[in-house]
């Protein structure tokens, strides 16, 4: 029997797929209404989910899966704290609430690989390679994980870090400067340009987010059978593209031309040319056919034509 799972972010990218590939399995996740906008009243919302979830399931094992976050390269440092402020005020109540009993619990953390790699050398990086975040965003990335990694040496939990590459797919937001492909295919849409600040020999591993999500789950599961563990994997398709090759793919999907232009942005120096990422923790759950990139655009631009559509 699937442990009970409370997951923080189903709005998002990652959350809301990860939420519909649980239900899929019959195990839908508990989820939250949380006003993100009052780092106060988000505070008051968790912390009594929290304390809730945990007098439900009782004397029984337990997941949380934090997929929240709204910080990307370019956040400020305050920011982050007030997210990290967040994470750790839910694990705090969490361990209240169990009492002697957290170490029953599971706790999967969504982190970025392209984070905390961004200045590594070496690639392509595995969760062996010495992590280098260039900016406030990657070491953002960092001080989460061990916020999620001290709960566990606290608590006796079983921690899992996610360091997930390129997502994407159906369900990004729009209105944040992140998404390669969703801009592309939004800007396909609109007639609009959309900038490109890195070079077209940039490499990245893009994953598409239900396949994303049947890997988190699977790690779930995984992780359920390593009591107290604390493990750190890495999310990617292990197939690498270069931009130029997305605008290429993109190109057979629009039946046109991508409309970019190259721009200039400090934002360029937080990021790596090359990312290639090789997972070598829990291998059986790589394992699998990955959706190729032609389909995974062509999907993402049917959703976000019927984003804009819904929008208007």
């Amino acid at each position: 029997m699937t442990a009970p799972t409370w997951l923080v972010g189903s709005g998002g990218l990652l959350g809301g797929a990860l939420t519909r590939e649980l239900g899929r399995r019959g195990s839908l996740p508990t989820t939250s209404a949380v006003p993100w906008h009052s780092t106060e009243q988000a505070r008051a919302v968790l912390t009594a989910d929290a304390r809730r979830f945990i007098e439900r399931v009782g004397d029984g094992p337990w997941r949380l899966v934090w997929c929240a976050g709204a910080g990307v390269n370019g956040t400020s440092v305050e920011a982050f704290a007030a997210e990290h402020g967040l994470l750790g005020a839910v694990l705090d109540e969490l361990a209240d609430a169990a009492g002697g009993r957290a170490d029953r619990g599971v706790v999967f953390h969504a982190s970025s690989a392209g984070g905390v790699y961004a200045g590594a050398l070496g690639a392509p990086f595995s969760e062996l390679s010495p992590v280098a975040p260039l900016g406030d965003y990657g070491r953002a990335k960092l001080s989460a994980e061990e916020i999620v990694n001290a709960f566990g040496r606290r608590t006796g939990a079983t921690t899992v870090i996610g360091r997930i590459a390129n997502l994407y797919g159906p369900g990004q937001n729009l209105e944040k400067p992140q998404g390669l492909i969703s801009h592309l295919c939004r800007g396909y849409l609109m007639s609009a340009p959309v900038a490109i600040y890195v070079p077209m020999d940039t490499l990245r591993d893009y994953l598409y987010v239900s396949d994303a999500a049947e890997m988190v789950a699977d790690a779930l599961d995984v992780a359920g059978t390593h009591p107290g563990a604390t493990a750190t994997k890495i999310f990617a398709s292990g197939t690498t593209v270069t931009i130029g090759a997305i605008l290429g793919a993109c190109r057979t999907v629009f039946r046109r031309k991508p409309n970019v232009i190259l721009a200039a942005s400090k934002l360029a120096a937080v990021q790596s040319q090359d990312l290639r990422l090789r997972s070598v923790i829990w291998p059986e759950i790589d394992a699998r056919t990955f959706r190729t990139l032609p389909s995974g655009i062509a999907a993402t631009l049917e959703a976000t034509r019927d984003a804009l559509s819904t929008a208007r």
